[in-house]
């Protein structure tokens, strides 16, 4: 077991034709776009899935968002369970059929949200259905991320690691921007009574055809062939696997919460806080994601000549330093809204840093034996704890408290603890 960025014991088996190489970087992306998709899309129709599935007559609209938020927290508890089953399954008996059956799973579990009856229609059952829905998502997505990366890392070229892997985290941002495209789009050509009632579920719907096109490039993947050569060589100590686990959920612990604060849990807050419209919201929204996805790749290539962690390091302490006073910023309402666009496009963009190198660090702590189970556990821990809570979290601690400055305070705290985790032994150069 490494931990280091170049782990000379590790080797990972390169495959010789570039054409096989690239298969697997769209494959592997491909299923991750829809997980943060959906995930995003949820985010951003937050108030209005509150008041359709959470809200009884007479209910309060902010135990409703709150409510809601502990739906999405509940499907992120269940990605440790998936990162476990799956990953075993991975481990054992491939990643290429595992991979096709969590995006079996994952498409039809969202596409299911687009038609369920809401409260209006058959009662409390109806957050009870959707909640179900959420844990199949949440079961899937646990899945999805470590073998996404596996396939991603194992076939990637000499010295390209974190280039590779880079693009797990680039898929994010591009399904939390797909996620805030829908719904502007909704938001601007459909009435707000035609969005509340209908528009809502045609970006759930969407995922099938977006399912179908990831199963049949799924269906054409090769196994890896680290996975080939290596799966039957002796697995490590579990004490081992465990510590490599902890220690890489502490390092993208800021990644998950800052992640999540600033490219998902951003509208509400701006909404129910703030009191923006809905369109600003999504506009600061597409903002942040823009930023985010700018930096990611330029970020993974970069540590691939100087390590995995001062990139991240890098990343970590900037929010750390800067949460509070972005949150200020946009709370000044003598900002002008030039200024407010650059601030949340940068906050994004200190976030590609750290999620950029991040699954390429993670793939190589694990050797190929538990690649699949250890990466994917260590991912959705974090994200179970400080993404999916993210929205809870925040949402009834300013309800409670009234501190408009809890987003920042939860992005700048968490991220500093990565910073200690990082920082717990010396880097290497990554290869």
């Amino acid at each position: 077991m490494t931990d280091g960025q170049k782990p000379e014991e590790e080797p990972i088996f390169q495959d010789p034709k570039a054409g096989r190489s690239r298969r697997a970087l769209v494959a592997g992306s491909v299923g991750n776009f829809i997980e943060w998709y959906e995930f995003g899309v949820y985010g951003y129709f937050a108030t209005i899935i509150a008041a359709r599935f959470f809200t009884p007559e007479g209910g309060s609209e902010a135990e409703a968002l709150v409510k809601a938020y502990a739906s999405f927290a509940l499907a992120f508890f269940f990605r440790p369970v998936g990162a476990a089953l799956f990953g075993r399954l991975g481990d054992r008996v491939g990643r290429r059929p595992v991979l096709i059956l969590v995006i079996v799973l994952m498409t039809g579990a969202t596409t299911l949200i687009g038609v369920l009856p809401t409260y209006a229609q058959v009662g409390a059952l109806a957050p009870w259905l959707l909640t179900f829905l959420r844990v199949l998502q949440g079961l899937s997505a646990g899945g999805e991320f470590g073998g996404a990366v596996s396939v991603m890392t194992e076939f990637a070229p000499p010295g390209r690691r974190g280039l590779y892997g880079s693009w797990q985290s680039f898929t994010v941002a591009l399904g939390l921007l797909g996620g805030a495209g829908a719904a502007a789009l909704l938001a601007t050509v459909l009435t707000e009574r035609q969005l509340g009632d209908w528009g809502w579920r045609l970006p759930f719907l969407l995922t099938l055809p977006l399912g179908l096109t990831a199963l049949w490039l799924r269906l054409r993947l090769d196994e890896t062939p680290a996975f080939r050569e290596e799966h039957d060589v002796e697995r490590p100590p579990v004490r081992q696997v465990v510590g490599a686990v902890a220690l890489g959920a502490g390092r993208i612990m800021g990644w998950a919460a800052a992640g999540y604060t600033f490219l998902v849990v951003l509208p509400s807050y701006l909404q129910s806080t703030l009191n923006a419209s809905f369109r600003q919201a999504l506009v600061a929204t597409v903002l942040a994601n823009l930023g985010f996805a700018a930096t990611i790749v330029p970020a993974g290539l970069l540590s691939d000549r100087v390590g995995r962690r001062p990139v991240m390091l890098t990343g970590a302490v900037l929010v750390t330093v800067l949460a509070v006073p972005l949150l200020n910023l946009l709370q000044d309402s003598g900002t002008s809204h030039a200024v407010e666009g650059v601030a949340v496009c940068g906050a994004g963009a200190v976030v590609g840093l750290m999620a950029g190198p991040g699954p390429a660090m993670l793939a190589e702590l694990f050797p190929t034996t538990v690649r699949y189970t250890g990466l994917g556990l260590a991912y959705a821990l974090s994200n179970a704890v400080f993404s999916g809570c993210a929205g809870l979290i925040i949402t009834k601690t300013v309800e409670r408290t009234g501190n408009v400055d809890i987003p920042g305070y939860y992005a700048a705290a968490t991220c500093a603890v990565s910073v200690l985790a990082l920082v717990k032994s010396p880097g290497r150069k990554a290869g």
